[in-house]
């Protein structure tokens, strides 16, 4: 039997998943590093199957990438940037003089030496401070800056990382959460004190003053009210229950830098495995089965993956048809002319990975981190849209790909009219007007987003008259019906009013402003200006007539937040969608909580941020909801690194503590329809002591940055039986299942009447 049947088989069922912007001209052809020379690695490849010839040019090509990186154009080679400009001479104007050595400090603290950047801004400070040398005040203020937040890096490096716990920077900072070595703490605490003594209004300042005295026992008592954030702001407006971070119980607390994350049953024995990528060059994608009793084994080199490096982001679908879900891993993303890497298309062999992009035609040279799995023309096939980013004399236009079933893609964008510019950041595939042809939105950072209706031959932009062309700097997006209505709504994340805004005085002043003006009467906090509306998240709520409108104030998700990762699921099990924004930017000054908003029945959503331990201060990126553990509820898998070489972290698993709640799973599988039945629509309805109620949901992997699994995990509340599920399938053809089981996982198959129960080990005690 080979891997492909093997891999699928049901056998457990009853019956039978902008920066780096660079001058280079986009015209000029990208060259192929395949072709380079590559030095074998030592790496033990003990468990590692043999790799086939197509899979062992995308790691040479990758490793040539790497190899040949410039790190004066790529702003994120930052250990070998630094060794250059250590080299550098110096210069003769002290003015240029200052400025090497800020950059010196700068990339020091970057490549995670934190030490020796201390020691840099220490000694550059003196210098820029001696009236001799004639320094600007405002130049002055940088370095003392600096050198506040290499501080508070070296303190997080040696409690958060090298003394990691489970609520390591989780906010507020409590318990476990506060650091016991103290000496850099107590020395950014002091700094950022010297700032706010020489600008008291510094909202930044004021924010990590505040965030130190936290990691350091004094808050809220231990400072002087003048300077003290009031601690209401960390009330939340629910109590979800604490969700603990139990990476390191589940043995995913990996660490690494920016990446995307894939949740789903990919080895075909029923459970949730995890893949996990980080983007730097040589950095690996990795992967985790479970093992079923609550915990993870890296299985990367079995799964074939040695080699197989970078991607700021994943997004998984079954291509082929096979049963087995595959991977398409993006890369280039922020890096312009430097980003010209190739996507990666796996081909999933039974657990085991195969790296297939030339042969699906997918080859190509352009920066990206989105893309999503839809099947546009209804043929039974995948295909694939896949955003580029442009900007400035850099064009890479995005593509429409289409599955032509053989296992290869074209090209169709000029034919179905689909021909995008600009520099994007998300896209979602969602049926908007019930037509049953998915429609596609793009959020473009810097420019107005677009909604494409699907006519079924072209493709229209009705973006002006569907009103969803805000926020005009977007990031993250999704589809979901948040108000159960049986329309699809749509959610825009927001990111920056600039490509360079990276201070967490935004997101500080919208937290103040939202807990009340009572706060904002005394002290320096009495100039705090609310952040403007341009970079603002947005909710449209689908009217059902071809026209949005934003409710985002209304439902209380007009966040400034400053969003990367996403996704969304049911926290309580109570049938309403929440979601979880991963927030921050590259700059280390940016530590603001990751959001966490709970769905209080379509009407508005609730802060549960801290109430349910998401508050989490590092970068949040790849975000995936499933139920990792086999329980009935959903836990959420998050990717915590940072950009810069030195910004590494444990990724965090929140493990959901359970609400009482009655649960159903389903998994679809499409036999004319797309195997992975993405984009089916499902309707199920339920008796609850209040009456019918019926709940509305799509087969999606969810937000564009993070692929939640694809089986459908579905809260009921209280209710007391599952009247009907009815679903959808793409291309036309609906489906009523009746007398389903609570508390259980189902599988529902195309064309067959019958739901067949999973007999899994996890049901044994059920």
């Amino acid at each position: 039997m080979n891997g492909c049947s093997q891999g699928r088989s049901w056998r457990k069922w009853t019956s039978i998943l902008v920066v780096g912007l660079s001058s280079l001209s986009a015209c000029r052809p990208a060259p192929d590093p395949a072709d380079s020379e590559q030095v074998p690695t030592q790496a033990d490849r003990s468990e590692a199957p043999a790799r086939s010839a197509a899979t062992e040019r995308m790691a040479k090509r990758l490793a040539a990438l790497a190899d040949q990186a410039n790190p004066r154009n790529h702003p994120f080679l930052n250990d070998r940037l630094v060794d250059l400009l250590l080299a550098d001479a110096e210069p003769e104007k002290v003015g240029r003089r200052a400025e090497l050595e800020l950059r010196r400090a700068n990339e020091l603290l970057r490549s995670g030496q934190s030490e020796r950047a201390i020691e840099r801004y220490r000694a550059l400070l003196d210098w820029v401070k001696d009236p001799e040398h004639q320094i600007l005040p405002s130049f002055q203020h940088t370095v003392h800056t600096g050198l506040a937040v290499a501080y508070l890096r070296a303190a997080e490096q040696q409690n958060c990382l090298e003394g990691h716990s489970a609520e390591a920077c989780i906010l507020p900072l409590e318990g476990d959460g506060r650091h016991r070595q103290r000496r850099f703490t107590e020395q950014a605490f002091e700094t950022y004190g010297d700032l706010l003594a020489a600008d008291p209004g510094d909202l930044e300042s004021l924010w990590l003053y505040n965030l130190t005295a936290m990691a350091l026992g004094l808050y809220p008592d231990g400072i002087p009210e003048e300077r003290r954030l009031p601690p209401d702001i960390f009330d939340s407006e629910f109590d979800i229950g604490r969700f603990p971070n139990r990476a390191h119980h589940f043995g995913l607390a990996t660490e690494g830098r920016a990446g995307g994350v894939v949740l789903d049953d990919l080895d075909g024995d029923g459970r949730l495995d995890v893949l996990f990528s980080s983007w730097g060059l040589t950095e690996p994608v990795r992967f985790f089965h479970n093992l079923g009793n609550g915990r993870f084994e890296e299985r990367t080199r079995r799964a074939g993956l040695e080699g197989i490096t970078g991607g700021l982001n994943l997004v998984h679908g079954d291509y082929d048809n096979d049963g087995l879900l595959d991977v398409l891993v993006l890369r280039g993303a922020w890096l312009m002319s430097e980003g010209r890497h190739p996507d990666s298309l796996l081909r999933n062999m039974g657990g085991r990975f195969e790296d297939v992009t030339e042969a699906a035609s997918l080859l190509a040279f352009s920066p990206g981190q989105t893309a999503a799995w839809a099947d546009f023309d209804l043929d039974g096939h995948l295909d694939l849209f896949v955003g580029h980013e442009s900007a400035g004399p850099e064009r890479h236009a995005s593509r429409l790909l289409r599955n032509r079933g053989d296992g290869t893609f074209e090209d169709v964008s000029r034919a179905r009219g689909l021909m995008v510019d600009g520099f994007v950041k998300g896209v979602t595939w969602g049926d908007v007007d019930n037509d049953g042809r998915p429609d596609l939105f793009i959020s473009r950072l810097g420019e107005p987003n677009m909604l494409w209706r699907n006519s079924g031959s072209t493709f229209e932009d009705i973006t002006a008259s569907a009103g969803v062309a805000e926020p005009m700097f977007s990031f993250p997006t999704w589809f979901f019906d948040y108000d159960n209505d049986g329309w699809l709504d749509l959610y825009v994340a927001g990111y920056a009013n600039s490509y360079f805004e990276t201070s967490s005085a935004p997101s500080a002043a919208d937290l103040l402003h939202r807990h009340g003006a009572r706060h904002l009467q005394h002290g320096p906090l009495r100039d705090v200006e609310p952040p403007g509306p341009g970079s603002r998240g947005r909710l449209y709520r689908n009217r059902g007539d071809g026209t949005f409108e934003d409710v985002s104030r209304a439902t209380g998700v007009d966040r400034v937040s400053l969003t990367m990762g996403c996704n969304f699921g049911d926290l309580d099990n109570d049938g309403w969608l929440d979601f979880y924004l991963g927030t921050g930017a590259p700059d280390f000054r940016s530590q603001v909580p990751n959001l966490m908003l709970r769905n209080d029945r379509g009407r508005r959503f609730q802060d549960v941020t801290f109430s349910g331990g998401f508050g989490h201060l590092q970068k949040g990126h790849g975000i995936a909801f499933g139920d990792l553990d086999s329980d009935g509820d959903q836990d959420v898998v998050a990717v915590m690194g940072g950009a810069f070489t030195g910004d590494i972290f444990a990724n965090a698993v929140f493990e959901n503590p359970g609400h009482g709640a009655r649960w159903l799973t389903l998994r679809l599988l499409g036999t004319s329809a797309n195997r992975a039945a993405i984009g089916a629509r499902i309707r199920v309805d339920l008796q609850t002591a209040d009456g019918a109620r019926s709940l509305h949901r799509v087969v999606s992997s969810g937000g564009s940055f993070g692929s939640s699994s694809l089986q459908v995990e579905l809260g009921l509340g209280q209710a007391s039986s599952v009247d009907a599920v009815h679903v959808d399938w793409p291309g036309g053809e609906r489906q009523s299942f009746t007398d389903l089981p609570i508390d259980r996982t189902v599988l529902l198959k195309q064309g067959e009447p019958e739901v067949e129960i999973w007999q899994g080990p996890e049901e044994a005690d059920r």
